[in-house]
């Protein structure tokens, strides 16, 4: 630092002036508490800036999360199988719009739909009908009770209104217990009585048009003298089939004892 001034000194320049031009640099190099305060300042507005914005997305994540709460709440108290009456529903409503739109242009909406069918669907449709209700025929009586049953039972359509209405009128006894006398008591409606003539007349009906055309086979072999005989015979054939195979294959040999 000496050496400096001294060597300004030598040359001309005044040490006061040489004092000055120091102090300038020594005040530029080192900022004063305004610039200092000022920094601060602006790191702190930086700070508040960020964890408004943290703040702000916490905000926004907790009341996502409410609504996600909200929503999956109301989805398990939904019906198990509502996505598919939802499905179907908006599949009833599209056939109904296309129904309009035939009928609005005079065509038959059956028709339009089996024009847009493929012979694969068809088969596949076909062999899951087939597999949903197969058509065993006749085993015995009771299988062929048990199919009426259910299929009577699928076409009940309960009254609601007047299950109420026995709900009011007779209360817990509407729910007999194994100490309960309720036999003779109930004294059937007019429209309920209807209902179940209506229901017996068209079942008579059906079953007078029933008549299911066997297939025949020309190669079976003929054991029967008539067609009596041949029910008779095929009756025999399925209980006691498995049975009397060996003593009939014998006695078409004519090696049987």
């Amino acid at each position: 630092m000496a050496a400096t001034v001294s060597a300004l000194s030598s040359l001309g320049v005044p040490e006061a002036d040489v004092g000055s031009e120091e102090e300038e640099e020594e005040e530029e190099a080192e900022p004063g508490p305004s610039a200092a305060a000022a920094a601060a300042e602006q790191r702190r507005e930086e700070r508040l800036r960020r964890f408004r914005e943290l703040h702000m997305k916490r905000y926004e994540a907790c009341k996502l999360n409410s609504q996600e709460v909200v929503e999956e709440d109301k989805r398990l108290k939904l019906p198990p199988n509502w996505e598919a009456k939802k499905a179907r529903l908006e599949w009833e409503l599209q056939v109904q719009e296309k129904k309009k739109e035939c009928a609005a242009r005079g065509e038959d909406y059956e028709r339009v739909k089996l024009l847009q069918v493929s012979a694969e669907d068809a088969e596949r449709w076909e062999r899951k009908r087939k597999r949903k209700n197969p058509d065993l025929g006749f085993s015995d009586f009771a299988a062929a009770q048990l199919r009426q049953y259910q299929r009577l039972t699928r076409q009940i359509r309960p009254d609601l209104e007047q299950y109420e209405k026995l709900k009011e009128q007779c209360g817990e006894a509407l729910y007999p217990t194994s100490d309960s006398l309720l036999h003779g008591t109930h004294v059937p409606s007019k429209e309920g009585v209807d209902r179940m003539v209506a229901d017996l007349e068209k079942q008579i009906e059906k079953r007078e048009k029933y008549s299911r055309r066997r297939p025949y086979n020309d190669d079976a072999d003929i054991d029967y003298i008539n067609e009596r005989n041949a029910k008779f015979n095929q009756k025999a054939e399925r209980f006691y089939g498995k049975y009397t195979a060996e003593i009939k294959q014998n006695l078409e040999r004519g090696t049987a004892v």
